[in-house]
């Protein structure tokens, strides 16, 4: 009789799901990371499986509509094969928004800690620069440092990168001045503890959740910026092939009827940012300790 109402126990004892199974519980988070694989993919394979040249003019067969004579996708104005260009777009369009995210999620956190930390006028001081950029809309501000700084893809890069700093340090800034008053920080601080003992053993990786939901999300962000940075023509320049200006160059062309040469870069576009945003959605439900057990 004990041992049935031990198993009977036990049957009812949560489980702990593993981090997969809480991130496949969110279909759309999984469509969206087959979006992100598929286009990781196609940028790293992009010489292999590209047909052609990426930069190779034919005018003999310029403007062509999609499937003409090989051309999966068509040709653009200058003969260029657009399946080649959007493959090579996207070895652009992912390097610049891991390289954006890359430098605002480290200023952010750099800044955001120290004054979360610290508190004081330090902590005035970066907050109120940090909300006066806030103040501007991010593509506006964007535009205004890629001017400053030169067109081209570091400028674009740049540009992005800093415009989201804001983002990551009020992030950081929230969660470190929340964490620095918890018993265990005033303990290390009573032992003798350095400063940077505590922030890099203690603050920092219990604001690492947020910092990763959010730089998931503030990748489709950095895509998006880059890409209309390049469409302003502020941001990677012709005739390198990225997906903001392959839609410029096309743009005059629509209502001509050559309505390919701007959808299947539109599409890359609209598919990859859509991929970031729900897989960041599901990084959100895995780092939600309610998630993780059920029945």
């Amino acid at each position: 009789m004990k041992k049935k109402k031990e198993t009977a126990g036990e049957q009812l004892a949560p489980r702990h799901a593993s981090a997969w199974q809480i991130f496949c519980r969110n279909k759309l988070a999984v469509v969206g990371l087959c979006f992100i694989l598929f286009w990781v993919i196609m940028a790293v394979l992009a010489p292999v499986i590209a047909p052609f040249e990426p930069n190779a003019l034919d005018y003999a067969v310029s403007q062509k509509p999609p499937g003409y004579e090989g051309q999966l996708l068509g040709t653009d104005q200058y003969g260029r094969d657009i399946l080649t260009r959007v493959l090579y777009g996207a070895r652009i369009s992912m390097w610049c928004g891991v390289i954006s995210v890359g430098i605002s999620l480290v200023i952010g956190t750099v800044l955001g800690g120290i004054a979360g930390y610290y508190g004081g006028a330090v902590s005035i001081v970066i907050m109120r620069v940090m909300d006066a950029m806030c103040a501007f809309p991010s593509l506006v501000l964007a535009i205004v440092i890629a001017a400053a700084i030169g067109k081209g893809t570091v400028s674009a890069m740049l540009a992005v990168g800093i415009v989201s700093i804001p983002d990551y340090a009020r992030l950081m800034f929230a969660e470190t001045s929340s964490i620095r008053g918890r018993p265990y920080i005033e303990a290390g601080v009573a032992i003798g503890l350095k400063n940077s003992q505590l922030i890099f053993r203690h603050v920092l990786p219990n604001c690492m959740s947020q910092l990763l939901v959010k730089a998931t999300l503030g990748l489709g962000f950095a895509i998006l910026t880059v890409s209309s940075l390049s469409f302003l023509g502020m941001g990677v320049q012709p005739p390198t092939a990225e997906w903001g200006n392959m839609i410029s160059e096309a743009r005059s062309y629509i209502i001509s009827g050559q309505w390919w040469m701007a959808t299947f870069p539109g599409l890359a576009i609209m598919t990859s940012i859509l991929g970031f945003n729900l897989v960041g959605d599901g990084v959100r439900d895995i780092l939600d300790p309610r998630n993780r057990t059920g029945v």
